[in-house]
């Protein structure tokens, strides 16, 4: 048995690391990082269950194959089982995985790499008696994956850049024209010190020169370059992403900019395949009750008759199954609203920024 305290030198020919690194934290990446220094070639095994699993294998063999690329004595390998909890993972369980392991290595394994927490166990000692063990201090950073899975947010720093992304929250904040929402997620982003994405939609509006001038590729363009920015924004957002505007409002103003039926018939499709892959945690449906504001951009004739555009807008989401929460009063009362929301349905704690 070898302590990670002790020095050690990198004569080992093949080593193995495996959990389940669910999720893989910097813990288990600092301990991967020291394995792979003192190894010609190091292994590291994913134990997965889907009975048991939080995040998808296949989510975490990403993690760390783009985490050990860099690396070339790595080597991924995936074991497995049935158990339907940790607690279930029993002695045979152990015993048809350290098989299952020695089977796919297919040579004699010289060092088992492990947490201090399993030291004295003999757990590690009776399953690979040919290797000698070496054991990472728990301690140097004092995190865990069932931590991580109580309150991710809390624990977030801990998380490797690359596997944030994965539990980022998105919030997607719509309404008609002139109802706050650029401010608003703006404000939000600045405040939780992360990303949102911008509507698209003004960029191409001002092209144009008038809202009434955009075309069907101006609104085809709008619906995918919203969701391409979404999909960029969140590889390094921190914890939450706000988004202004999505497909369903573009369609929305499509309905009375485009005449043509095959046109308008291509951006219904466009814009409910778009939808269709939407994952929003929180969908904010912004009431028009604050003041119009006109910004050179802005049709008239909505705001004339905003109760009757309001309210087929909101039709358009139900029709499309999107779920939203309504959200009016003054800007103070849905900016202080949303925070409590933002709290309370997705975790994340002011106090955590």
């Amino acid at each position: 048995m070898l302590s990670g305290g002790m020095k050690q030198m990198d004569n080992y020919n093949i080593g193995f690391y495996g959990g389940s690194f669910d999720p893989l934290h910097k813990g288990h990446l600092n301990n991967i990082y020291k394995a792979s220094s003192m190894c010609k070639k190091l292994y590291i095994m994913i134990s997965y269950a889907e009975k048991r699993d939080h995040v998808p294998m296949e989510i975490r063999y990403r993690w760390i194959l783009n985490l050990t690329k860099h690396l070339d004595n790595v080597e991924i390998i995936t074991v497995e089982d049935e158990a339907a909890t940790k607690d279930g993972y029993d002695d045979s369980y152990w015993k048809k995985g350290a098989q299952e392991v020695k089977k796919k290595i297919g040579q004699k394994i010289d060092v088992v790499f492990c947490g201090s927490d399993y030291e004295n166990t003999n757990i590690f000692e009776d399953l690979y008696p040919e290797s000698e063990i070496y054991y990472f201090d728990r301690k140097i950073i004092p995190i865990s994956s069932t931590l991580i899975r109580e309150d991710t947010f809390k624990y977030w720093d801990y998380l490797p850049n690359f596997v944030k992304s994965y539990f980022v929250k998105k919030v997607l904040i719509v309404g008609i024209q002139s109802t706050g929402k650029s401010t608003l997620v703006e404000n939000l982003a600045n405040l939780y010190n992360t990303n949102f994405v911008r509507e698209i939609g003004r960029d191409r509006c001002e092209e144009a020169g008038l809202e009434e001038f955009m075309n069907f590729e101006d609104l085809a363009y709008n619906m995918i370059c919203q969701k391409r920015e979404e999909l960029e924004a969140i590889k390094t957002s921190n914890r939450i992403l706000f988004v202004d505007t999505d497909a369903l409002v573009t369609q929305f103003y499509a309905d009375f900019l485009i005449n043509d039926e095959s046109q308008e018939e291509k951006l219904e499709n466009l814009s409910s395949a778009i939808t269709n892959m939407h994952d929003f945690d929180l969908i904010i449906y912004l009431e028009p009750t604050v003041a119009f504001v006109q910004d050179g951009t802005r049709n008239e004739h909505m705001f004339e008759n905003f109760e009757e555009y309001n309210n087929n807008l909101k039709k358009l989401f139900e029709k499309n199954d999107v779920n939203y929460i309504s959200l009016g009063g003054n800007y103070l009362e849905r900016y202080n609203k949303l925070i409590e929301l933002i709290e309370n349905r997705l975790g994340i704690k002011l106090s955590y920024i």
